[in-house]
């Protein structure tokens, strides 16, 4: 049975760590979230209007781009990270820590919001397209003024669901020092042996994805129109 008394008590013993815990996923997190607004968002438009009947079909980098997404959602999320030592060292001069951390997941939050922004551009109904082109518009027209204002909604929930996903990536971090809540619930929790103090970090956890879903699913259902 959970003692909540002595839940409350490891979680004031460990207040200092659990706020550093906390500073150091949303450093992850908001890292992930830049790279895949900045990033992601560009790879998915250009996934989806590169594509065959598109707007600016282009078989040759539909199929890299694609490959390049594929490919990364392929690999295991912990085997990337190690496959990724490498290539973060030579970007900045360490392997180890938060920093360090946030690339591989930089890369991988990308791939999978690219993936959400694709998704979300099919799923705007056809008719769209044709009457903006019925209208006159230009291919820039209808991706910016037509296609993207569309799939707004779709792209919120699209980001919400992959913020969620860089939050759970984000917990196995602490194999190359990157610290964050997962890590203090397996050193601190974990191994030794601080049931209550664990349980604690997974509520705080659960109740912050839920906070993030609700948030996003209220703001999609806002911007959409339809």
């Amino acid at each position: 049975m959970i003692d909540v008394e002595l839940m409350l008590e490891r979680v004031t013993q460990y207040q200092a760590q659990i706020a550093e815990a906390i500073s150091e996923t949303l450093m992850m997190v908001g890292i992930s979230l830049a790279a895949a607004i900045l990033l992601g968002l560009p790879l998915g438009v250009l996934l989806f209007f590169s594509a065959k009947g598109q707007l600016y079909e282009n078989r040759f980098w539909n199929q890299v781009l694609n490959g390049f997404v594929n490919i990364i959602r392929s690999f295991p999320f912990l085997l990337f990270v190690v496959f990724m030592i490498p290539v973060t060292r030579w970007l900045i001069g360490t392997a180890i820590g938060t920093l360090a951390a946030s690339v591989p997941l930089a890369v991988v939050s990308l791939a999978i919001y690219s993936r959400q922004v694709e998704q979300a551009l099919h799923d705007v109904p056809r008719g769209i397209l044709e009457a903006a082109r019925a209208m006159g518009a230009t291919r820039l027209q209808i991706m910016f003024k037509f296609l993207l204002v569309e799939a707004r909604s779709g792209l919120i929930l699209g980001l919400t669901n992959s913020m969620i996903s860089f939050i759970s990536y984000s917990t196995v971090m602490g194999v190359v020092g990157g610290g964050g809540v997962g890590d203090f619930a397996i050193r601190y929790g974990y191994q030794r042996f601080e049931t209550e103090l664990m349980l604690a970090v997974i509520l705080l956890m659960i109740v912050i994805v839920q906070f993030i879903q609700l948030f996003g699913s209220l703001l999609s259902r806002w911007l959409d129109k339809r």
